[in-house]
């Protein structure tokens, strides 16, 4: 059986950042982070519009561990960190998905310096430590204003009735 094209976009965190450092990924660099439980619309339009703001969009999964730590609920994540990684992998607009389990991607961002972060919704990205570490080597950090109020939380509400 053929491997699905799209499963050559998940690396390792020590493989993306090798791709990154030995020049494999064109700049400008963007970076976001997320769960991405249940795939909707409003992720979707949200990776879509990070993508459009450089060259590689490299998208950081939380392991499973960590998304249990977020305290999103006993039952989450529903999906599995190598089902969520196939789904962000499979859509056009990703160029690389990798993951971390710590409860931030400040060590991992660190280590891919990235030109962009990018987060979704009402972030102030001025309190972040990663916006301090991004611009620290002349890059920038950008919200992205959801345009779908989708959100895999209240899906499962809905879902739940």
């Amino acid at each position: 059986m053929m491997a699905a094209r799209f499963e050559s976009k998940m690396l390792s965190r020590q493989d993306c950042i090798a791709a990154v450092q030995d020049g494999r990924l064109a700049r400008p660099l963007v970076f976001t982070n997320g769960v991405f439980d249940i795939l909707h619309r409003g992720h979707a339009t949200y990776l879509d519009e990070a993508a459009q703001l450089g060259a590689t969009l490299i998208v950081a999964l939380n392991t499973d561990d960590s998304v249990r730590r977020l305290g999103k609920g006993a039952d989450r994540p529903l999906n599995t960190l190598a089902d969520r990684a196939a789904l962000i992998a499979a859509l056009a607009c990703v160029s690389v998905v990798t993951d971390f389990g710590e409860d931030t991607p400040q060590t991992l961002i660190e280590q891919l310096r990235p030109d962009l972060i990018v987060k979704g919704g009402d972030y102030d990205m001025d309190t972040l430590p990663e916006t301090a570490s991004v611009k620290s080597w002349g890059g920038r950090a950008v919200a992205i204003p959801f345009e779908f109020e989708r959100s895999t939380t209240r899906l499962l509400t809905k879902i739940r009735g």
